[in-house]
């Protein structure tokens, strides 16, 4: 599925990153999966929790190629990935990910 036809089906492409991708495959779950949402979308945190994720093993989702908190409303069309923690040095602050993780943990409704 493209991301215009995600977009216009009402449907986010979700894959999974790390520990995150181990934990699907060890449950027989895809890595990639489509997800319906409502048209006027959803945060984050309750894909998470409909894909049964640990929040614990959540740090930040990369949703079109940027990194955000679980808090982040997530649209038809959107491609995002969880990211667990663990993600090196560097990179964390690179990507955003050491800011969208202290973010979230901070209390933000979740």
């Amino acid at each position: 599925m493209t991301q215009a036809t995600a977009k216009t089906s009402g449907r986010v492409i979700v894959r999974m990153f790390g520990a995150l991708h181990s934990l699907r495959r060890s449950r027989n779950l895809p890595t990639t999966i489509e997800v319906d949402l409502p048209p006027e979308g959803c945060t984050a945190l309750e894909i998470a929790q409909q894909l049964d994720l640990p929040l614990e093993r959540i740090e930040a989702v990369f949703c079109n190629h940027r990194t955000y908190d679980l808090n982040h409303r997530i649209h038809p069309g959107d491609r995002i990935a969880f990211v667990p923690p663990g993600v090196p040095g560097p990179h964390r602050f690179y990507l955003g990910i050491h800011q969208a993780g202290k973010k979230f943990s901070a209390g933000e409704d979740h």
